[in-house]
């Protein structure tokens, strides 16, 4: 049994690009320092040619990775979510936290999408397993290292 996998439709964008490079780029570049290792002899003591077949392996793992999730999603166009302001997979929200006033904005796409730098977060972390279902102007608490968080959500937006 497949599990289907939400992604955003600029995440599977994303990643294709990411399956099209390790296929057309970074596989041919493993093979080479593979093969340039295996030539300096000894493959026992050969550190650059273990090195190379651990980042083979690294690569052709990541692109079965890719492939099945290609293969197996279902792609959301986020801008044609009529959701209005309930919080669903894709929306952009944004929250105040009750203490401190600060405003932090996530995405809440698949995932192999997720990217907290870019503020993208998985659907399945505990922030985005809060904000499911939530309207704007709700109050949600989130469980952190820390002790709990109060964030109020001020804004729901559904950006492709």
């Amino acid at each position: 049994m497949s599990t289907i996998v939400p992604l955003t439709h600029a995440g599977a964008i994303r990643l294709r690009a990411e399956l099209e490079n390790l296929k057309s780029v970074k596989r041919p570049q493993v093979i080479e320092a593979i093969a340039e290792a295996r030539a300096h002899g000894d493959l026992k003591e050969n550190a650059e040619y273990h090195a190379a077949r651990e980042q083979q392996s690294f690569i052709e793992g990541r692109i079965q990775e890719l492939e099945y999730t290609l293969s197996h999603c279902q792609i959301i166009e986020v801008g044609k979510l009529k959701a209005g302001s309930k919080v669903v997979f894709g929306a952009t929200v944004e929250l105040v936290d009750v203490e401190t006033d600060a405003t932090v904005v996530y995405m809440i796409v698949g995932d192999l999408e997720a990217d907290l730098k870019q503020q993208r977060i998985s659907i399945s972390s505990p922030i985005a397993r809060a904000l499911i279902g939530k309207h704007e102007g709700d109050a949600i608490t989130i469980q952190a290292p820390g002790g709990n968080r109060e964030y109020e959500i001020t804004a729901v937006r559904y950006i492709d």
